[in-house]
């Protein structure tokens, strides 16, 4: 029999999470939302000293019990303030990997003593060259604009401070979107997974990462310290069903299901846990598609790569349009679909074949 039909998501978490600031190394806000929906869903919580939270929920079996890690990063791409000049503009430099044509006059928000509001200024168009024209923009090219001078600006920033993108949630018809879904969106799965949870057979390492996008860092130090036999990433993945992209490079869509990864740049996924989520996916009529690509990197890296005797590995995404961009799109039914298969995931460990193929 399929699962009974997901409940209505909650938007208002999901908007709350995309619109918090979050960038590498500063993920401080995002763990405290965390901390307070997870209150009285699992058994433990702790940070470490890299500054993961990592929730426990005990498994139930008597012998043979062993772990489960599942990883959500919790950071987002950002900006570090590198420079203040006498103008008072800011220069700063990348916390992840952006597209810089996307950034020209986006506004941002400078997290320092108070947040400040700013905007990503450069060169107008009236004053390029018509060679100038034709080059996409760097980073390099561009400032923050606050409208303050220095003297204003030196008393509320500094050196140091993080920088994220400033921007509402909103609904479109049957989506989400915003910035950070990439990977504020499975921050969110992996939270209502963990209110869904009644008893699970092995235990539950719900591990909420903290510097993926600068080299899957608090990974490494989780994996490190909870020693998994099995791992679950959890991120998003590209959907480049878009106009003028050919079938071939579309690799995922929006709106048909969760996508259980194969693998990307830095992880071939172990074949029995794919096999697993398939199967599982199969037989409750979860709707799934299948990803392999040969870009990108996650948490799959860690968890495969950094235990003592390895790990079984995979992942499971929601496709994602216009990733690492000022506005982020998802499907609610991929969401969905995405929410319903960890559930099963974590709930059936035990029945899983696990023997070499």
């Amino acid at each position: 029999m399929p699962l009974k039909k997901t409940p209505k998501l909650n938007i208002k978490l999901l908007k709350e999470l995309s619109e918090a600031a979050g960038a590498p190394g500063f993920e401080g806000r995002i763990r405290e939302i965390v901390k307070r929906e997870l209150k009285g869903h699992v058994d433990s919580m702790e940070v470490d000293n890299m500054g993961n939270l990592i929730a426990l929920k005990k498994g139930t079996l008597k012998k043979g019990k062993m772990k489960l890690m599942a990883a959500a990063h919790m950071d987002e791409i950002g900006f570090m303030v590198q420079h203040i000049d006498d103008k008072g503009f800011i220069h700063f430099c990348p916390l992840g990997g952006f597209d810089p044509k996307t950034l020209s006059s986006q506004r941002v928000i400078i997290h320092g003593k108070k947040d400040v509001i700013g905007v990503l200024g450069g060169k107008a168009a009236h004053l390029m060259s018509a060679e100038e024209r034709k080059v996409n923009p760097q980073l390099k090219d561009y400032f923050i604009d606050t409208g303050l001078d220095k003297k204003e600006l030196d008393k509320l920033v500094s050196v140091g401070d993080s920088i994220t993108r400033q921007r509402h949630f909103v609904e479109m018809g049957d989506c989400v979107n915003g910035k950070s879904l990439d990977n504020r969106m499975l921050v969110f799965v992996l939270i209502e997974t963990l209110k869904r949870l009644k008893k699970v057979p092995h235990d539950f390492y719900a591990v909420f990462t903290v510097q993926e996008e600068v080299g899957l860092r608090g990974a490494k130090v989780a994996v490190h310290s909870i020693q998994p036999d099995f791992g679950i990433c959890l991120d998003v993945t590209l959907a480049n069903d878009i106009p003028g992209v050919p079938s071939h490079q579309q690799i995922n869509s929006l709106g048909k299901g969760a996508s259980i990864d194969v693998m990307n740049s830095s992880v071939i996924a172990d074949r029995r846990m794919v096999n697993y989520l398939r199967g599982l996916a199969d037989k409750k009529k979860i709707i799934y598609q299948v990803e392999a690509m040969d870009v990108g990197g996650t948490d799959a890296h860690a968890m495969q790569m950094m235990t003592e005797k390895g790990c079984i590995t995979g992942g499971i995404s929601v496709p994602l349009r216009n990733m690492h961009q000022e506005v982020e799109m998802c499907h609610q039914t991929d969401i969905k679909a995405t929410l319903d298969l960890l559930q099963l995931a974590v709930e059936n460990l035990d029945k899983g074949d696990w023997k070499h193929v």
